[in-house]
């Protein structure tokens, strides 16, 4: 521990975190996804929003308790990045279940959706009419005022919703993926909480 480091290290500020930030747009295009073409009826339903809710909750959870244990910190972030992959499996489920296409891995959509750096739902909503103006124009999933529902209606905004969704859990578990490893080597070499206050107490004892 650097001198003049407290017991307790600063900890939280999980809004700056970029993981935190995809996570909670997952959640805000999930909410939007499911209303739109899962019965909200259904267990599905609930699985998914509560699947991306729990991404973002226990990321959040986790910062906050890195003050006092890292232990802790290390495994909501574990939960939240398992919570995510749930959310992934539900997404391509949708997709195979209805024979849509899952978007390959070096889908040059995918690259274009990631390089837009959307901030809310609306900016992936944006991003989706934009790709739907090649084959019909329709404002799709999340559309817009003063839109009927049935005005809505395209078999292909489907693949561009559940596919723009993937795409953002891909870039939000691979964060996580960083994290976790940053997380689990900072617990190696530093230790959690008991070895904080063993050091402190130490450095305690050896001044005059």
């Amino acid at each position: 521990m650097a001198d003049g480091e407290g017991l307790i290290p600063k900890h939280g500020g999980y809004r700056n975190l970029k993981s935190f930030q995809i996570a909670q747009l997952v959640y805000d295009v999930t909410v939007r996804f499911c209303d739109r073409y899962i019965d909200r009826r259904s267990r599905t339903h609930d699985q998914m929003v509560q699947a991306a809710r729990s991404g973002v909750q226990n990321i959040a959870e986790g910062s906050q308790a890195s003050g006092t244990s890292k232990k802790t910190e290390l495994k909501l972030t574990n939960v939240a990045r398992a919570s995510l992959e749930e959310l992934r499996l539900d997404y391509e489920d949708f997709l195979r279940q209805r024979g849509v296409p899952l978007w390959a891995r070096e889908d040059p959509r995918r690259k274009a959706l990631v390089a837009r750096r959307c901030r809310t739902a609306d900016e992936v909503a944006g991003w989706c009419k934009e790709q739907k103006h090649g084959v019909g124009g329709h404002s799709g999933l999340y559309g817009q005022k003063g839109l009927s529902t049935s005005s809505m209606t395209s078999t292909d905004f489907p693949e561009l919703s559940a596919n723009a969704a993937l795409t953002l859990i891909a870039v939000a578990c691979s964060l996580l993926d960083r994290q976790l490893a940053a997380q689990a080597e900072a617990f190696e070499k530093e230790g959690g909480f008991t070895e904080r206050l063993y050091r402190t107490r130490s450095q305690a004892r050896r001044k005059p």
